[in-house]
């Protein structure tokens, strides 16, 4: 894994809610582009969408010493073999170490951000991931997942991302050794707006049941 600088791993972590000594951590991975070398905008509409899901980890924590933190990004988009949102979330993961020391982690991902954290999930501290309509293209690699855990959530009618692409990669990633499930969700499209409530209690649930299970 390449680390820009330690300033550079600080500069790509936010985090939300911690502890002293946190004994595990959720890093959040919001959505993107598919292209755009731009910054993200102050108005950062993906990352806002991830704001309740941090609260809802915090609420399903219920005072155990787990910190949720938020990847941030240079670029709005992937950007093709750049792949700059996995790029950065390996700068977050790196910042996590630097900071609060050697801990399991779980990650958090939608749309882009799902991708970013399908790609990165090989990283010795990932303990597993969850991935809120994710986007995954055919072909992504999965040999790297062997003995994580996946979960992947999606409203089948989604337009942006397809689940069927979704339970595609859930099959790849068994055949690769990951103990992965595919999850339909009941609304919600791309966005998760519908039904907005039981996407955050899933999320929280599978993340924090993820964190606490045993390493592979």
């Amino acid at each position: 894994m390449t680390v820009r600088s330690r300033s550079a791993a600080s500069s790509a972590l936010l985090v939300r809610y911690g502890a002293e000594a946190p004994a595990g951590a959720v890093l959040l991975l919001h959505g993107g582009r598919a292209d755009g070398l731009e910054a993200p905008p102050l108005l950062n509409l993906p990352a806002l969408r991830m704001r309740p899901f941090a609260g809802a980890m915090r609420r399903a924590a219920r005072g155990r010493p787990v910190l949720v933190a938020e990847a941030r990004y240079r670029h709005r988009g992937w950007n093709g073999e750049r792949a700059d949102a996995a790029r950065d979330a390996e700068t977050a993961l790196a910042g996590l170490r630097a900071r609060f020391g050697e801990m399991p982690i779980v990650l958090v991902g939608h749309s882009m951000g799902g991708r970013a954290a399908l790609a990165v999930a090989g990283d010795p501290a990932v303990r597993g991931v969850v991935a809120l309509a994710p986007w995954c293209p055919r072909g992504e690699p999965v040999a790297h997942l062997a003995g994580r855990r996946l979960h992947l959530l999606h409203d089948e009618a989604d337009r942006v991302t397809t689940a069927g692409d979704s339970w595609a990669f859930v099959r790849r990633a068994r055949e690769a050794g990951a103990d992965a499930t595919g999850i339909p969700m009941p609304s919600g499209g791309h966005a998760m707006l519908r039904a907005a409530g039981l996407w955050h209690r899933r999320a929280a649930e599978l993340a924090l049941e993820t964190l606490a299970s045993t390493p592979a």
